[in-house]
């Protein structure tokens, strides 16, 4: 009978475990809705909104006639070069994911001269969500503060509430499995 408990035990720890990390990833839609990986949409400032974790999935909602998403290294993202990407993500329905295993930054671009046009992101994976910065003491003459000493706050999405609401279920889950194993 106690090999049966442990094996019990040990199923229910492999069960939680995993259900954890499921309920740490969070689903991002690349430029902030299904369908706004198009021109013209500052990428640059959406991801200075978004914090992105390990295991966390990007959406790339396009239209799929028009444009597709590439991963590429620093310096074809800088010079908008389509050729020899590390890993093309499109599969044809214009509603692509990505999941980011890695901490490292991520570059992705359109092909087809769509990049010229804004179509492109750098995805920074993160250990830890940074907190943010105090502003410095008013200085009698200091010069203007520059956009780049911007510290963004926590996004909407990015907010503990949806990360609760999943830990909240997983017990449940959790409380469940548990119960039944313990009747059998």
């Amino acid at each position: 009978m106690e090999i049966l408990s442990l094996k019990k035990v040990v199923f229910m720890m492999v069960i939680t475990i995993t259900l954890v990390n499921m309920a740490k990833s969070e689903l991002h839609y690349v430029g902030g809705d299904k369908f706004s990986w198009k021109p013209d949409v500052n990428f640059t400032e959406w991801s200075s909104h978004e914090h992105f974790h390990l295991g966390d999935w990007l959406y790339f909602g396009y239209e799929r006639h028009l444009y597709n998403v590439l991963e590429v290294n620093k310096t074809s993202y800088e010079n908008c070069i389509d050729t020899g990407f590390i890993y093309n993500i499109s599969r044809g329905a214009g509603r692509d994911v990505f999941q980011l295993t890695e901490f490292k930054t991520y570059y992705f671009l359109s092909g087809g001269g769509h990049c010229w046009h804004g179509m492109k992101v750098a995805i920074l994976v993160s250990e830890g969500v940074v907190a943010p910065t105090l502003a410095p003491s008013p200085q009698v003459h200091a010069p203007a503060p520059s956009p780049k000493s911007y510290t963004p706050a926590l996004s909407p999405k990015s907010n503990s509430n949806g990360i609760q609401v999943n830990k909240i279920f997983f017990a449940f889950i959790f409380i469940l499995i548990w119960g039944i194993s313990s009747n059998n």
